[in-house]
């Protein structure tokens, strides 16, 4: 079994992650926020105030969509053995080492600056038909790669914050969503002002991302992932509308109330002129006594075409809402739980929008996963159930083991399989395992199998995890 040979490549493998040093303050709220982080470290005293901070990355994917690869065409592209199942998707693997460094300056009169610089390889260990869905190189280029991910300049006095230049950013719709293999980052220009009490205002733009983990960018159109493309180019929408449309970027503004006690509410605008309006609204209850603390909350993302898509009669139609509920919890015997639902509204355009830029704040998803497997979410419904425990309660320590069941009710009318067979159901099954050193390092381990209605089961297996100082 694929799954038993990924398996003894799991004591291998490290990772580690540096997160963006001015990520927007309190502005995430994840599906994945269950999962451990590698802690922040101070960096190394360069003297003079610098710091450097070092990220030593690798890992282990795999994914088994039954549909091996029958090899690479004259213009390099990995042809399939099928077309007919799992929407094409090809069986894929791979190891990776990811290094990154960053320097960071002192702060002069309110202004610092940073730079991040970090690389990508395989150090010419796999088989490159084996590369078209490891979301690790450019799909269609397969080579090692480096980048500066990072260069800003950041000022900041008592109530406001100013950034511009390429950022590793942290928002709920667009992210960097560096718990993969390999970060997202931005050209932008934001600001932030935290002048009323508990209240956090936020307002930017977004030029370009890079980052192949989760960018539309088309090979086809001579693009490369791993550089960076506009906002309308790393979109989902179709391939005609991105080129009437030409490049643009997104305007995004946000308003958050947290009192750090029980309430905290967050709503966010993304704006693409010409493409589509993301409106995200979430409210969280948390609270806590001697034996329990547990998070309700709500969410209502709406995504709406705007400018050209809206106007003409163009390829891409985006016009639904997403509403979702979730309660978690955690007892201080070491169990902890998570559940969510969520319904998507009978529109279109799930395809050209979920998961786009990097933003994962939904609340009923897989834990590897999410929208790509089924034919359609419109109409659907999905259901999470998890539960986890803290090893540390048996001894080990900074260890956490948990499993996720997932289910897509689908809407057949719309979601059909590659060969055009009613959809009405997706499965999910995922373990996870994580663990993170108290001095820079962690791990984790993750395992999901799919089941959907008239395709062949998929499989996936992801062993990721590092050093960072």
């Amino acid at each position: 079994m694929k799954t038993l040979r990924y398996l003894s490549i799991f004591f291998l493998l490290l990772s580690s992650s540096i997160y963006a040093s001015k990520d927007l303050d309190d502005s995430l709220s994840q599906d994945h926020t269950y999962e451990k982080d590698a802690q922040a470290k101070d960096g190394l005293d360069l003297g003079n105030g610098w710091k450097l901070f070092g990220d030593i990355r690798a890992g282990w994917v795999g994914y088994d969509y039954d549909n091996a690869p029958d090899g690479i065409d004259s213009n390099g592209n990995i042809t399939p053995t099928s077309s007919s199942k799992n929407k094409g998707h090809l069986d894929s693997k791979g190891f990776y080492i990811m290094p990154k460094i960053s320097v960071e300056s002192p702060y002069y009169k309110g202004l610092m600056a940073k730079i991040t610089v970090g690389g990508v390889s395989d150090l010419d260990i796999n088989d490159e038909k084996y590369e078209s869905r490891t979301f690790v190189y450019d799909p269609k280029k397969r080579k090692s790669y480096a980048i500066v991910q990072e260069a800003f300049l950041f000022y900041e006095n008592s109530n406001n914050k100013v950034l511009i230049g390429r950022e590793e950013l942290t928002t709920p719709m667009i992210d960097t969503d560096d718990w993969y293999m390999f970060a997202n980052s931005f050209e932008l220009a934001r600001y932030q002002n935290n002048s009323l009490d508990n209240i956090v205002f936020n307002l930017g733009y977004f030029h370009k991302m890079a980052g192949t983990w989760d960018s539309g960018a088309d090979n086809s159109q001579g693009l490369d992932k791993t550089s960076f493309n506009s906002m309308t180019d790393v979109s989902y929408i179709d391939e005609i509308d991105k080129t009437a449309i030409g490049d643009q970027g997104i305007y995004f503004v946000s308003m958050q109330y947290n009192d750090k006690k029980n309430h905290n509410i967050q709503v966010w605008n993304y704006y693409g002129e010409d493409t589509y309006n993301t409106l995200f609204i979430q409210y969280d209850y948390t609270n806590k006594n001697n034996i329990f603390s547990y998070d309700a909350g709500v969410q209502i993302i709406n995504f709406k075409e705007t400018g050209f898509l809206a106007t003409n009669e163009a390829n891409t139609n985006i016009d639904y809402s997403l509403y979702q509920a979730r309660f978690d919890g955690k007892f201080d015997i070491g169990i902890d739980f998570a559940t969510g639902i969520a319904k998507y509204t009978d529109g279109e355009g799930q395809g050209a929008t979920l998961g786009a830029f990097g933003g994962y704040p939904y609340f009923a998803n897989g834990m590897i996963f999410h929208f790509f497997e089924a034919g359609s979410l419109q109409n659907a419904s999905s259901y999470k159930a998890q539960v986890g425990y803290d090893l540390a309660k048996i001894g080990l320590e900074n260890t956490w083991i948990g499993y996720r069941y997932t289910f897509f009710d689908l809407d057949s009318k719309y979601s059909k399989s590659t060969t055009g067979e009613d959809q009405n159901a997706m499965s999910l099954n995922g373990i996870r395992i994580s663990y993170t050193a108290p001095k820079g390092g962690y791990f984790t381990g993750t395992y999901e199998h799919v089941n959907l209605d008239h395709e062949p089961n998929t499989y996936a297996l992801r062993l990721i995890g590092g050093y960072k100082f």
